[in-house]
């Protein structure tokens, strides 16, 4: 139980077609392309207003959706907000006996804006506001927390970039459901702390990035203990509490082949490599006018981590 997966999975997916395309390693990205999802500390850099919708085909019934909005508040500073969607549709209930009673599917939102400002020449901050909503079955309330984002950036030098990044402050879902005692269930949400750095080369062409991430969670776990009722033993289980760690590493690159054509490669999930679990990904933008609308349009293919199939999104970029 302790080993299962962690509530806020869906802000640790990535956001977008160029965020997962180059393995969500983007804490500190030094384009003007990049997402303060990923560090509010990098909307200062936003360079113009853009709408983005980007969409995945997945398998197994599986849906996600983005949705952001950003603009720089010149001179200093920037402004995004964004909804991220995903389901899982067509999940068959069936009863102890094995048989199908119904067909059920879940929800989950999260919704975020943030804001940075530029500290001098060097340094950036930022503060993002996090929302969730889980709609996980019919016979159970809608779930709905907030969390905060905290992010720095600072150029070392003009081709240096580092970033940190402190996700998910006081998330938690608290599912209106009776357990074995009587009382509800709380799902916290893993405390990340990410550590990013940015490598600009080529005249700008090439942008190599890499993060780390440190995350601490708290699970709930009942353990078997035998005691005597005179000389009748009885298993009781007793509440225990375990906080536990996981480190995480990405990569990821950004090449500009022609002005209109940027080819993108990542790796997220390097630390499961040898247990099946890494995520590959790469893709391209291609940059288009449309009239006097500047567009752009991106690809990534996502190699899922143990044997769930391609991921496959599709990003419109608009500046408006």
């Amino acid at each position: 139980m302790a080993t299962a997966q962690t509530a806020g999975q869906i802000v640790r997916m990535g956001f977008g077609s160029r965020g997962i395309a180059v393995g969500n390693a983007l804490a500190a990205d030094a384009s003007g392309m990049a997402s303060p999802f990923y560090n509010p500390a990098l909307a200062p850099y936003i360079e113009s207003q853009s709408l983005v919708l980007s969409a995945a085909l997945m398998t197994h019934d599986r849906q996600l959706q983005f949705l952001e909005l950003s603009t720089p508040l010149k001179p200093l500073a920037g402004i995004a907000a964004g909804l991220i969607h995903t389901g899982v549709g067509n999940i068959d209930l069936r009863n102890s006996s094995g048989y199908h009673i119904n067909m059920a599917s879940t929800n989950e939102y999260a919704f975020f804006a943030a804001f940075g400002v530029r500290m001098g020449n060097r340094a950036s901050i930022g503060i993002g506001l996090q929302l969730f909503q889980n709609d996980l079955h019919a016979d159970l309330s809608t779930a709905r927390t907030f969390g905060l984002d905290f992010g720095i950036g600072i150029h070392i030098l003009p081709s240096l970039h580092v970033g940190f990044v402190l996700d998910d402050l006081l998330a938690k879902y608290d599912w209106d459901a009776l357990d074995g005692d009587g009382g509800g269930v709380v799902d916290e949400f893993p405390t990340r702390l990410r550590t990013g750095i940015s490598w600009i080369l080529l005249d700008g062409r090439l942008q190599l990035l890499g993060e780390y991430e440190s995350s601490f969670s708290v699970q709930s776990i009942r353990e078997a203990t035998v005691i005597f009722s005179g000389s009748t033993p009885r298993e009781v289980f007793e509440p225990r509490e375990l906080t536990l760690h996981k480190s995480h590493f990405r990569l990821g690159a950004e090449f500009s082949l022609v002005p209109a054509l940027t080819l993108r490669a990542g790796m997220a999930r390097i630390e499961e490599f040898s247990r099946g679990g890494p995520r590959p990904s790469t893709g391209f933008m291609i940059e288009q006018n449309l009239g006097l609308l500047r567009t752009q349009l991106a690809y990534t293919f996502v190699l899922e981590p143990y044997a769930l199939g391609t991921l496959h999104l599709i990003a419109l970029r608009f500046f408006l």
